[in-house]
């Protein structure tokens, strides 16, 4: 009897509109789809491409933060997973697709410092711990 009455309660809260308050009724204005970005390819400025969006960082606010970037390998072995500010990826669409551009060669990429996805931790770690 216990689960009934839970039960009812809550189709009751659900029906009266309680649970609206945590539902949008339009999109956020100036909001964007994160596959824009992921699985992308980003080019430098002289648009060849550097590599591609592995992941996206995102911060407890819900703020992206930041991009994984794999770069160099072929068919992703011995590919390097750098990350750069979300900032940093400028992104304009062109013949119907998004086109990501960074001010940074992959020279640049493959010197930086990498990092590794920690499947235990569910978190990017360094290459260097």
């Amino acid at each position: 009897m216990k689960k009934l009455v839970i039960g009812c309660v809550a189709a009751a809260a659900f029906a009266s509109g309680a649970y609206a308050a945590t539902t949008m009724t339009a999109v956020p204005a100036e909001s964007w789809t994160v596959t824009n970005y992921y699985k992308q390819n980003v080019y430098d400025p002289k648009e060849s491409k550097i590599g591609s969006i592995d992941d996206v960082l995102v911060d407890k606010s819900g703020k992206v933060t930041g991009l994984v970037i794999g770069v160099g390998g072929f068919l992703g072995a011995g590919e390097k997973d750098v990350i750069v500010p979300f900032t940093a990826v400028k992104a304009e669409k062109k013949n119907d697709k998004w086109y990501l551009t960074l001010n940074e060669t992959k020279d640049d990429l493959k010197n930086a410092p990498g990092f590794k996805y920690d499947r235990a931790t569910t978190t990017w770690v360094s290459e260097g711990k």
